[in-house]
């Protein structure tokens, strides 16, 4: 047995759930080498999947049709994109938007006349249309308007854009919401299971965003050598590396933590598997050097990352401001043989949250042989079992057990009870208000697990006052609404990761902790809230291209190394070739 193996088998070593779940360390991870987008590249590259360019019907204003395929070992796939006009008055990153600069879905086969005319009749609609069930994913994305602009004009005059606009704003997209598993008609989650290709969580979705990461470069592209053919220029290397796809997201995301406890559970215990996995290591001189290498890149990475939220600029500038002295720690401590077990309990004494979990990071990032293999478990079969024989005191216990956080709240003062969650009227996205201020109240929808939870103890607690040896069918006979509650504190008992440690109703919650906890695991970096309700991200920045993709690449593990990317280096105002040597390989 393998120590992956060994330590997915028991949870011994792990960091305990009272630990981790805290929301406030959940909304400080930064996305690791499990990340979706990283196991996709990683898949794409050791199974040598082919992307090529099927059709690109675009006209001078790069409005049209343009098709990508997708092949793997196990199947095809086609990525279709549909660009067209939009007033500026009608672009916008809300839901609720109808119109966009660029629609697009991933089709499972092969797409004939049939299927681009009922795709191209649907797909720009969106949520509107009657979408085809062989759409694996669908999705939608309005450009960077200022980005966009600068990249033409400069490659038109067969010069390289400004590295310092993609450091800015990381892309020349930003997607408003990638759907998949049955939302809208398109294929069913069930469809992905069996699927060599995508049954891995999100995989199917990070694939279609990295397809419109490739459109996005050639189409640029192909706008600067509409406007200017005789002095054009393709976009460098470095730069197209550089560039990402945007993400901008907002509360819908937040149901999901709540609503797939299971599946966060499996995530979060893999990502603390591999930390596990990294402190048992013995380092070696090469391993401290590499982790110096990873920690200024990282430090540089932040120092360039810009938002305009105070808070989120505060917390990056603490993160930049400590990490000199984990470099310098690293220089200074013996070569012990519990040496990074050593740096992990120094973080906690010493560096802000974002700070220690960035450690942690780096550490996993040590070590690929024994990490790796962990991508494969990032998905579990969900099922909330109901265990009606277990004597109502266990359940007692269980929950004193594993949810004191959940009872160690007030939940009806002014301050615990402060929001409530309801879904909107517009698009059926949830939405934050404040009780005993707003209206809809009423309309509350159950994403606080927290007081669900006291409230069923304290029903249960009553309930034994009367009948000491009940059973757990006993007490739900009588109060049934608290079924749903008793099998997920039934089934989390083994799952302890699987809920959030926090009062969603407080005064003092942040839901953009929530929102970071899942974009971590997607892989996103550059997180720039824009209030604390919706943030801005980037995904696929730094990560390698098609064209290296399709190419035999000669050393997996250099292929990888792009996390923390850098803004590539000028020379003479232009990219400098040999800047990124060194520092973010590809």
């Amino acid at each position: 047995m393998t120590d992956t193996e060994s330590l997915a088998a028991t949870p011994l070593g792990l960091r305990p759930a009272d630990e981790v779940m805290q929301l406030e360390r959940l909304g400080s991870l930064h996305a690791t080498r499990l990340s979706f987008v990283r196991s996709l590249v990683r898949q794409m590259a050791r199974q040598r999947w082919q992307i090529s360019r099927v059709r690109f019907d675009l006209d001078a204003n790069g409005h049209g049709t343009a098709i990508y395929r997708l092949q793997t070992p196990h199947g095809r796939y086609h990525g279709v994109m549909f660009a067209q006009p939009l007033d500026d008055a009608h672009r916008s990153d809300r839901v609720i938007a109808e119109a966009w600069d660029v629609t697009f879905g991933m089709v499972e086969g092969d797409v004939d006349d049939s299927l681009l005319a009922q795709m191209a009749a649907n797909v720009p609609l969106q949520e509107a249309g009657r979408q085809h069930p062989r759409v694996l994913v669908l999705s939608r994305a309005n450009k960077s308007l200022r980005n966009f602009a600068h990249f033409v004009e400069a490659l038109s005059r067969g010069e390289q854009p400004d590295p310092a606009w993609l450091t800015r704003v990381g892309y020349l997209y930003r997607t408003t919401a990638v759907y998949g598993n049955g939302k809208f008609g398109i294929a069913d989650f069930a469809r992905l299971l069996d699927n060599p290709d995508f049954r891995r969580p999100f995989s199917a979705q990070m694939a279609g965003v990295y397809l419109l990461r490739h459109f996005s470069i050639e189409q640029v592209e192909h706008l600067a050598a509409c406007r200017a053919p005789a002095t054009a220029c393709p976009l460098a290397t470095e730069l197209r590396r550089y560039l990402g796809i945007g993400n901008s997201t907002g509360l819908g995301m937040a149901p999901f933590l709540i609503n797939h406890p299971q599946l966060i559970a499996q995530w979060v215990a893999q990502r603390e598997t591999a930390l596990t996995l990294a402190l048992r290591q013995v380092p070696e001189e090469t391993d401290r050097a590499r982790l110096i290498e990873l920690t200024r890149r990282a430090m540089r990475h932040l120092d360039e990352t810009v938002t305009e939220d105070a808070e989120q600029s505060e917390r990056n500038a603490a993160t930049v401001a400590a990490l000199p002295d984990v470099l310098t720690w690293l220089e200074s401590v013996p070569l012990d043989a519990d040496l990074w077990q050593q740096l992990v309990e120094w973080s906690v004494r010493t560096l802000p949250l974002e700070a220690q979990e960035l450690i942690n990071t780096l550490l996993i990032e040590l070590y690929p042989d024994q990490v790796d293999a962990l991508e494969d478990h990032m998905g579990v079969e969900e099922n909330l079992d109901l265990e009606p024989d277990m004597p109502l005191m266990r359940l007692r216990q269980l929950i004193e057990t594993h949810y004191g956080w959940a009872l160690a709240y007030d939940y009806d003062s002014p301050e615990g009870a402060y929001w409530f969650w309801y879904r909107s009227a517009e698009k059926e996205e949830p939405r934050l208000g404040v009780r005993h201020a707003e209206p809809g109240a009423e309309k509350e929808i159950p994403i606080a697990m927290g007081p669900r939870v006291a409230r069923t103890h304290r029903d249960i607690c009553a309930f034994l006052e009367v009948q000491p040896r009940a059973k757990v069918v006993d007490f739900l006979l009588e109060h049934p609404r608290h079924k749903g509650v008793v099998r997920r504190i039934q089934t989390l008992a083994k799952a302890p990761y699987g809920d959030i440690h926090a009062n969603l109703w407080h005064r003092d919650m942040k839901p953009m902790h929530l929102l970071r906890t899942k974009l971590s695991f997607f892989g996103a970096s550059r997180f720039d809230p824009k209030s604390d309700l919706w943030v801005r991200i980037t995904l696929f920045q730094g990560a390698p291209l098609v064209e290296e993709l399709n190419a035999e690449p000669e050393d997996l593990s250099d292929f990888d190394d792009w996390s923390f990317p850098l803004e590539p280096r000028r020379e003479g105002g232009l990219v400098n070739p040999q800047s990124l040597s060194g520092e973010v390989s590809a």
